[in-house]
């Protein structure tokens, strides 16, 4: 059996919620919205762990399926980007660099 090195725990609301223990949360590096696993041992011991992140977004996905259906029923509306308008996309993004797995900040959620 493992050595345990911590131990902690919370309480369950009238609607059966509770609040990760922060320790908990830091040992499994939990962020707002993560999602968590729970694994039922054969024994009834529960193991908390951290759920592997979605890969995909389903609300990205239904936009580009919306986007593929209109495309392919409209290819008339489909035009290229002008030169024009390619240079005010780069002067609008000049110097910006994102990092899109940077997590986001408390303000920016």
């Amino acid at each position: 059996m493992a050595q345990v090195a911590l131990e902690t725990e919370s309480t369950l609301t009238d609607r059966f919620q509770t609040t990760v223990p922060s320790p908990v949360r830091q040992a499994l590096h939990l962020g707002k919205k993560d999602k968590i696993k729970y694994t039922i041992q054969s024994d009834g011991s529960v193991v908390i762990s951290r759920a592997a992140v979605q890969e995909s977004d389903p609300v990205l996905g239904e936009f580009l399926s919306f986007i593929a259906r209109d495309m392919q029923a409209h290819p008339e509306r489909i035009e290229p980007l002008s030169a024009s308008m390619r240079e005010n996309v780069d002067v609008l993004i000049e110097g910006v660099e994102i990092d899109l797995d940077a997590p986001l900040l408390d303000e920016d959620e």
